[in-house]
């Protein structure tokens, strides 16, 4: 084995720990979720070949998009995260770039793979496109040229913008991103997501202190605390819309309660100031109401 294959291999655990593969597994999934939305009755028709691509383009993406911000971020994470990858030693900073670099190189090829495998037109691939060179767009700033994770809500509202795209990366690849209920998901994922940055920051604020703006910096963690609870509730809005409007049963909403109840109960912990708890049943929010919208879609 060469060199750099013994290196690769020695290090596979570091790797992949760099590219946070829980993050990868929600992003992943919700690539199908987005496309099975916009498709619905009309699932039958699934490209399994296309959107098994853009799943492979979003993984490979997120975990490019998580190395470079544990690069940017290996300073930070000798105080904030000390255990990860590069500032534990397992990964130096040349193994990291040559990683991520190879990472960009297999999205851009499975999101191509994934344009060319479905039989469409423009309408298509035009939004497909566009989505994923946006997403790339905010995922570079993020960390480099304006770097907008150094301005507040600005930072959040990027990451939650990516993180929701994902929603109409999948819809587009199947041609119905335009439905309503793709993007009232969509505010759904954007939102929750939104507040869970926020609160984030208020668990960082001293380890970000001197290398970042953000939020609690500006305005105390309480304050932050409490405007993210107010975002919360504009998902949980977001949340009701597709049960009332259509196109799932107002019933069906009772599928969404293990969602609603963990959002709604996170006021206590706020108030407390038990960040990490809230920012990981967020996250658990997430799941349950990805999981509940699927079960509203087949029952």
């Amino acid at each position: 084995m060469a060199p750099a294959g013994r290196i690769m291999a020695g290090n596979l655990g570091a790797f992949i720990e760099l590219m946070r593969p829980k993050n990868l597994i929600l992003a992943g999934a919700t690539v199908p979720l987005g496309a099975y939305f916009a498709l619905m009755e009309e699932s039958s028709n699934f490209p399994v070949l296309a959107v098994s691509l853009h799943v492979l383009a979003v993984v490979l993406f997120t975990g490019a998009g998580n190395a470079m911000n544990d690069i940017k971020d290996a300073a930070i994470d000798r105080t904030a995260h000390p255990m990860r990858p590069l500032p534990s030693g397992r990964l130096t900073t040349g193994q990291a770039r040559a990683f991520t670099s190879l990472l960009w190189a297999g999205s851009v090829f499975a999101h191509v793979g994934g344009l060319l495998a479905v039989d469409a037109d423009v309408g298509i691939y035009l939004p497909t496109a566009l989505i994923y060179i946006l997403a790339v767009v905010l995922m570079v700033t993020y960390d480099h040229g304006p770097a907008t994770k150094n301005r507040g809500l600005a930072g959040n509202a990027v990451i939650s913008l990516l993180v929701g795209a994902v929603i109409l990366y999948g819809a587009s690849s199947v041609g119905g991103f335009q439905r309503p209920v793709v993007w009232w998901i969509f505010g759904v994922v954007f939102l929750t997501n939104l507040a869970r940055e926020m609160v984030k920051d208020c668990m960082d604020m001293e380890a970000d202190e001197g290398s970042r703006r953000t939020l609690p910096m500006t305005y105390g963690k309480e304050k932050v605390r409490m405007a993210a609870y107010v975002v919360i509730m504009g998902a949980l809005v977001c949340l009701y819309v597709p049960f009332w409007k259509g196109p799932f049963g107002f019933n069906q909403l009772a599928l969404q309660l293990p969602a609603i109840l963990t959002l709604i109960t996170l006021n206590g912990p706020l108030v407390q100031g038990k960040d990490a708890l809230v920012a990981g049943r967020i996250r658990m929010a997430m799941l349950f109401g990805l999981l509940s919208f699927i079960a509203a879609s087949v029952l």
